[in-house]
Parts: structure tokens; sequence; C-alpha cells
């Protein structure tokens, strides 16, 4: 079921929030480490807050972006079982459906096909439900999209080999990809994850001059999270492949 690898699409951190919580300074300057330690000294004064939760699970998201394999799944799913919990203690909370629903999407990758169908339509609940939620969420849209963009990647023929071996697909695909980036880009300018996956849908198209635009803006933009460092790295090589 190679055509599931399309499912894989880095489902990264792509925004900050004001500082709130002790550990927010840390996370804004990159501080993985520092920021944990200082949510969960919160969490052993405080109790466990929902709050707090994700924001636990948005660092070991970050951490699980920028190391590798099997350190990388640790974290991954660490975040996952820090945004289950960040539901449970308050199902209204979007943040805490959004960050459930990148964890997922990142321990996609070490999952079976069967696992990659289920968990493709839990993702798309939880993004769902986040949106419902907070419109203004351009992480969820940026995660939307990218979700839109790997079902664009599926024909209409591995969509029915799914279907009778594995288990329905979601619905969706480019078009849906670009009106997501779009609206996250409407709501944050200034995230390089958001120009730089509406560059790989374009370049995924073959709308290269757009997806030049794309880039060139991700290049443009400050640093905010270590992922962005890796993007931009990509986003100059595949510059360099569309001249």
């Amino acid at each position: 079921m190679v055509f599931l690898l399309a499912l894989l699409i880095p489902l990264g951190p792509v925004d900050v929030v004001p500082s709130v919580f002790p550990g927010d300074r840390e996370f804004v300057a990159r501080e993985y480490v520092s920021a944990i330690a200082a949510y969960r000294m919160h969490l052993e004064t405080h109790g466990d807050t929902a709050g707090v939760c994700w924001r636990l699970a948005r660092v070991e998201v970050c951490m699980g972006d920028v190391t590798e394999d099997a350190e990388s799944e640790a974290h991954y799913r660490k975040a996952e079982l820090l945004a289950r919990d960040a539901v449970r203690l308050d199902s209204m909370n979007a943040d805490a459906h959004t960050w459930l629903a990148v964890a997922l999407g990142s321990i996609a990758v070490f999952e079976g096909s069967k696992s990659k169908v289920r968990m493709a339509h839990e993702i798309k609940n939880h993004l769902d439900k986040a949106i419902r939620l907070n419109p203004g969420d351009d992480v969820a849209f940026s995660v939307l999209g990218s979700f839109y963009a790997a079902l664009g990647n599926i024909s209409w023929l591995e969509r029915q080999l799914a279907k009778l071996f594995i288990g329905r697909l979601p619905d969706g695909g480019y078009e849906e990809a670009e009106v997501a980036f779009r609206r996250a880009i409407a709501l944050a300018p200034t995230v390089i994850r958001h120009h730089f996956a509406l560059g790989l849908l374009f370049k995924d198209q073959d709308r290269d001059v757009e997806a030049r635009v794309e880039f060139d803006t991700a290049l443009s933009l400050p640093v905010v999270l270590a992922r962005d460092i890796k993007d931009q790295r990509a986003a100059r090589k595949l510059l360099s492949s569309l001249q």
C-alpha cells in the first residue's frame, strides 16, 4: 500500500501563542528542554490543566521534528498522550484538538496501512472540531491543508483499493488543500510553515511559478520554531531545482 505514504506529509508545528504559562517564554526561545521542565513544574504545583497539557504536546512535537527515527517517534507518542489528556480535561479547547491531530499525523509514518487509514479519520475529526471551536486557528488550517494535499496524491483507483482492503479514505484533495493553506496564511501571514507547505502543494501540481513565490516568501520570514530552519533549507533546495 505504497500510496498511503502520501498521508505522511509532515504535520509539524506552526504557531506560537502569547506567554501565559511558565514555559511559554522558553518555548518561544526554542529552549524546548527548559520549556518542558517549566510546564511539568506547573503541573506539579497546579494539577493537570488542558492548557499545560497541549503546550507540553506542542513541545514534544517540536522536539520530534528535529530529531531522528526512534527518538523522534518517542516524542510524537508522548505528544499524543499529552494531547489526549488535554482533550479529556477540556473537550472544548481548540488547541487540544489541534495538537492531538498534529501528534497523530506525525505518528502515522510509524504505523501500518490499516492504522494509517483509521488515524486519517481521527485526524480529520479533531481538525474539524478545532476549527469549529476556533475559526481563527491558523495551525489547524495549515495542518488541514497538508492533510488534503496528501489525499490529493491518491488516485481514484488507489482509493477503491483502499476501500476494498483496508478501509475508506476521507474525501478531499488539492483544491481543498489550497483553500485551507490560504486561510492559514490569511490568519498568520508570517508563519514559515504555511508558505512552505503551500509551495509544496503548487510544486506537486506543476505550478512552478506560484511555488517559487511561496518558497521565496518562506525564506524571507523570521525563524520562530526549530522546524522552520529545516523548512527553509528545503525551500532553498527546491527553489534551486525550479530555476
